[in-house]
């Protein structure tokens, strides 16, 4: 299972971090990433990893990171400049070498102006 934490609410042009461990995985992890869903608004990709490659949604080009420990299961997003169309719950996602997809249970982030 995908466990996550941070998030929060902080104020334009401030910074977060998140982080996602995954425990109790049967295979081998491949890619790692996170999602986010806004109100009224369809889940949308923001970031993944899969071995040293990293794609990113062209809205948080530049002010997003994302990177992966491998030895620990972990994913994190550092966000920084955030703004308040980044306002949505963020979502871990794994997906393992069968390949399985796994979820996280959400985390808010909320920026306000």
């Amino acid at each position: 299972r995908l466990v996550e934490s941070g998030g929060g609410l902080v104020q334009a042009g401030e910074s977060l971090s998140l982080s996602c461990v995954a425990t109790q995985m049967g295979y081998s992890i491949n890619a790692m990433g996170w999602y986010r869903q806004a109100p009224g608004k369809s889940r949308e990709l923001v970031a993944y990893i899969i071995g040293a490659s990293t794609t990113y949604d062209d809205s948080v080009k530049g002010r997003f990171t994302i990177s992966r420990d491998r030895a620990k299961n972990t994913v994190y997003l550092q966000m920084n400049n955030l703004q308040p169309e980044d306002t949505a719950v963020y979502f871990c996602y794994a997906q393992d070498i069968v390949p399985h997809d796994y979820w996280g249970q959400g985390t808010q982030v909320t920026v306000s102006s």
